[in-house]
């Protein structure tokens, strides 16, 4: 059985003409997380005219849907009836995807600085850095861009008092308690420990990111050579 929403939640909020928000919760919280993917699954079975998108984050989701085709007060309460439904259904089972990372040297520059700031060798920080499970939280920021949960805390560093103008694509970086990876080359200001050949976004493919919320990321170490050739074959 799914998890129980708690008293006070969900609550909706209308924004604007063309979107509710309905959050179950406040903070990073992975059960949270858990009743959001469950409500965006069953919101996506019904396929309610007039609803377009549901778009997930930490703490809330945002229902956007035609104003032309279902009223607002309409939709909140068939939203609350899907709330109630997908805390009773069946937690959908989760995607791995592994994501290969070449640590240090060119592709991660800031890697001895964590290693520094953490008094810890940069094998060790990397050893902890591929360890876990990650939550793929959302996605926003850039277009295919991860906001993961689930990094230890030993390895949090600050992001860069000023910001690079450009991070590569592929960059794997860390700031605060947080680790993502760049799809795109795009100014940031992330600690660049090291970076993946694959494509985070892709926009002429279908979906044209290769991750989305729910799904579990697993980093692995490789070496130089086989980024080298991992870039060949994904080019």
């Amino acid at each position: 059985m799914g998890q129980v929403v708690e008293a006070s939640y969900p609550r909706f909020t209308v924004f604007g003409d063309e979107a509710i928000l309905v959050r179950f919760g406040h903070g990073i919280d992975l059960r949270i997380h858990r009743q959001i993917q469950q409500f965006c699954t069953e919101l996506a079975q019904r396929a309610i005219p007039g609803v377009i998108e549901c778009v997930p984050a930490y703490d809330c989701a945002s229902v956007v849907f035609n104003p032309d085709a279902v009223r607002a007060s309409a939709l909140v309460s068939k939203l609350e009836a899907i709330v109630r439904a997908s805390a009773e259904s069946t937690v959908t089972p989760v995607r791995v995807v592994e994501i290969p990372v070449c640590y240090g040297g060119d592709q991660g520059p800031d890697l001895p600085y964590v290693a520094n700031c953490t008094g810890m060798s940069q094998a060790d920080v990397i050893a902890i850095h591929t360890a876990p499970d990650y939550t793929v939280y959302m996605i926003g920021f850039a277009p295919g861009f991860p906001y993961l949960g689930g990094m230890d805390t030993s390895i949090a560093v600050p992001r860069k008092a000023t910001p690079r103008p450009t991070i590569p694509a592929g960059s794997v970086g860390i700031a605060g308690v947080q680790t993502g990876v760049y799809p795109l080359a795009t100014p940031g200001g992330w600690q660049l420990i090291g970076r993946t050949p694959l494509r985070l976004f892709d926009p002429v493919s279908n979906p044209p990111t290769l991750l989305a919320a729910g799904d579990v990321v697993r980093f692995r170490a490789i070496s130089e050579e086989e980024y080298n050739e991992l870039c060949g074959a994904t080019s």
